[in-house]
């Protein structure tokens, strides 16, 4: 049997901070949500069941933390600092996917979130 793809996922990492253009949204904060797929060959953790040969998850998410505790006008800033930081930590990582989504946006429509997707290659 051979591996055709493997990426490693994670969803909905919650986080609150204080992004946005609005001088009001780096005084209040909002909740956001950051989900990444993570285009990386993890088939020697696979057959070995060992942590050595992929990307410990764990890791991932402190870094996605540390980069969203730095403040950004915009989302897209945002996406491009946490994947240039992630490719920069695993060299392992051939693509990542990345969505942020800001909760409740100040913009004055009912709406649950706003937010972006990028896919970013190495």
């Amino acid at each position: 049997m051979k591996i055709a793809s493997t990426n490693i996922i994670i969803e909905e990492m919650k986080f609150f901070a204080y992004h946005g253009v609005l001088p009001q949204e780096n005084v209040v904060g909002a909740t956001y949500k950051v989900s990444l797929n993570i285009k990386t060959d993890f088939t020697r953790a696979a057959l070995a069941d060992e942590l050595d040969g992929t990307i410990n998850y764990a890791e991932v998410y402190e870094t996605v933390k540390r980069e969203m505790e730095i403040n950004s006008k915009l989302l897209e800033n945002l996406a491009y600092r946490i994947s240039d930081r992630l490719f920069e930590d695993f060299q392992t990582i051939e693509e990542i996917e990345i969505s942020i989504y800001k909760e409740n946006p100040p913009m004055g429509a009912d709406c649950k979130n706003v937010g972006i997707r990028a896919i970013f290659k190495r």
